[in-house]
């Protein structure tokens, strides 16, 4: 008999849209033409991928012009860190140990390669990050500093307040940068009210393509590109763009911000129903961080611990037909707990436990959570057999 397959890592990646597929399919079709070249066919090539260009930077409150198209938040962030330090004067860089893998290890590689001091800032045991500590680590140097610190949290969902980090950061003449993959395409943003300067984005985390993404970059910031060739993304980004990704993108933030209310409503339903269904299951389960809050954090992901060590529980979900992580996408295949869970749990609490991350998408239902919380309730009961 075949099992039907229950999906719940939105925040690894999410199903494409069909909208998406459609765009994408009819741009391959017609717009196959380089947007560099000078003739109509590239030009009406380059004009759809301005039209993305002006539809983003509305959704952010931005110029055009801010926006860059990469091929990930990965590409993004490792352009924005590495170039403020090449490009900026940044000698210092403040982020915390919870950061997604690409920045902590871009933070690493400058640290390593460019002798750049880095702050960490411990989280506090719930996962927030302490505004007061930021504060402290600015006025301990007058050099010149980035910060960066992600927006909401891909394993716990925390989220940062940006608007008053883009103050704090202004006050004391330093850069910010933050990791806004999981929140764009699920939080109205608005980059005129923050003093920000540089963030990322992944399509494929709202329902559209993998290998899109894009990077804001402040007007008048002198970043400059890491990627040289052509004059491509206002010199930035050389390549020849992947038109049809950008359409992707562009068509699932479209959806996305056009539907808000509705996909979030729904998803914070069936997110509530989750953790209501998990604590009649398993009462001795616990949420970390402030996923099962709903101020604080963001609705689409919900992290829990299990109160049993079992390192195979992924696996072992999988094989009942339930796609979910027991940590970032990153992370999910190493044997160890993942930094973040390093930072908000104790060494007991380490050994007798095990995390697991779901998330949601608009597609998740409650026969979904069902299918999942059974799949669950019955390892965990052979296990305790």
């Amino acid at each position: 008999m075949e099992i039907k397959r229950i999906y719940l890592d939105n925040a690894a990646t999410t199903p494409l849209a069909e909208e998406v597929i459609d765009a994408m399919v009819e741009t391959m079709k017609a717009s196959y033409g380089n947007p560099s070249s000078t003739h109509s066919i590239g030009q009406e090539a380059k004009s759809l991928i301005e039209g993305v260009r002006r539809q983003v930077a509305d959704y952010l409150k931005v110029q055009p012009g801010e926006i860059i198209f990469t091929s990930c938040g990965t590409e993004s962030n490792n352009m924005i860190i590495k170039g403020a330090v090449a490009h900026l004067g940044v000698e210092r860089i403040i982020t915390s140990p919870m950061e997604h893998k690409c920045v902590a290890e871009a933070v690493r590689d400058m640290k390593t390669r460019k002798n750049i001091e880095v702050v960490y800032l411990r989280p506090e045991k719930n996962g927030d990050i302490s505004l007061e500590k930021l504060e402290e680590a600015l006025q301990a140097s007058d050099k010149k500093t980035l910060v960066t610190l992600m927006h909401a949290n891909n394993e716990i969902g925390n989220l940062l307040d940006i608007e008053k980090v883009g103050e704090i950061c202004k006050t004391y003449n330093a850069l910010f940068h933050s990791d806004t993959v999981q929140t764009v395409g699920h939080l109205d943003l608005d980059f005129s009210k923050i003093n920000i300067d540089f963030a990322s984005c992944s399509a494929h985390k709202f329902h559209g393509p993998k290998g899109s993404g894009f990077a804001y970059i402040r007007k008048n910031s002198r970043l400059k590109g890491l990627i040289l060739g052509g004059g491509q993304e206002r010199e930035l980004r050389a390549g020849t763009e992947n038109v049809s990704g950008i359409i992707g993108l562009g068509k699932a933030l479209e959806l996305c911000m056009d539907n808000l209310e509705e996909y979030k409503n729904h998803i914070q339903k069936i997110k509530d129903y989750t953790i209501e269904q998990l604590q009649k299951a398993i009462p001795m389960l616990k949420f970390n961080g402030r996923s099962a809050e709903k101020d604080g954090s963001l609705y689409t992901v919900l992290s829990a611990l299990l109160p049993t060590k079992n390192p195979l529980i992924g696996l072992q979900l999988d094989m009942k037909g339930i796609a979910i992580s027991q940590g970032s996408a990153c992370s999910s295949g190493a044997a160890k707990a993942s930094m973040v869970m390093m930072m908000i749990l104790n060494d007991e609490e380490l050994e007798i436990s095990t995390p697991l991350r779901i998330s949601f998408s608009h597609y998740t239902t409650t026969e979904d959570i069902d299918g999942f919380v059974k799949a669950l309730s019955e390892i965990m009961a052979e296990k305790t057999n």
